[in-house]
């Protein structure tokens, strides 16, 4: 089943993603700016069993037991690239970049 937001862009700040370093057209990334890849973040649950797995319902709240403001990593296509906390900007759970590699 497709969430609401599944098939939305993701945004980012357009004065970054539009930086002179990106746009120029002999720029090492200029060929490849354009590419699709795809981009995750995990919290991984420790500790979860089959039994906890079964006992999910609709509603249900997994505990992490990862303190608020733990970094998380940032995958590209199998790659990590950084580090991030969760975020809310208005009624979206968000992601902020804390550190790139």
């Amino acid at each position: 089943m497709e969430s609401e937001t599944e098939n939305l862009p993701a945004t980012v700040n357009p004065a970054v993603a539009a930086s002179p370093e990106t746009t120029e057209p002999d720029a090492p990334w200029a060929a490849v700016v354009d590419l699709l890849c795809n981009l995750s973040v995990d919290l991984a649950i420790p500790g979860i069993t089959v039994g906890d797995l079964l006992a999910l319902e609709i509603g249900s709240v997994i505990d992490s037991r990862i303190p608020e403001g733990s970094p998380l990593p940032i995958w590209v296509n199998e790659l990590v690239v950084g580090w991030a906390e969760f975020d809310v900007v208005g009624k979206h759970l968000a992601v902020r970049v804390a550190e790139l590699r």
